[in-house]
């Protein structure tokens, strides 16, 4: 049990370093807030985000985090092992990069796959 005690708050300690230190991780915890109160607001329009589609939201921002930790992980291991530039380990740092961002369109496209039904539906409904 004490491993576990122990393992869970390395994990704890590796959230708050990628709250505290990665820039874009924060951003990222910005928008899921946003999502959360467009999803949340759309209550007091008479729409409703059902059951199905916040937890698509959730796994569509999840992923995005998920891929974010992944990244600056990477990226701090590949910088620690070889400082000096190095064209391959670029290259794997860009790939990384490159899979957050992927993640991130797959969000936005989720959102709004998700949101612009909602959306519309109200603007007809005026």
């Amino acid at each position: 049990m004490l491993k576990f005690y122990r393992s869970f708050l390395y994990a704890l300690n590796g959230l708050w370093l990628l709250l505290s230190t990665e820039r874009n991780f924060r951003i990222m915890g910005v928008v899921c807030l946003l999502v959360n109160l467009a999803g949340f607001s759309l209550d007091a329009f008479g729409e409703h985000l059902n059951r199905f589609e916040w937890a698509i939201l959730w796994c569509s921002m999840g992923l995005v985090f998920v891929s974010e930790g992944l990244n600056t992980a990477l990226e701090t291991t590949l910088d620690a092992l070889h400082p000096e530039k190095h064209p391959m380990i670029g290259r794997a740092k860009d790939m990384a990069a490159g899979a957050t961002l992927s993640a991130s369109i797959v969000a936005i496209i989720v959102g709004l796959y998700i949101f612009t039904p909602h959306v519309m539906s109200l603007l007809q409904g005026q």
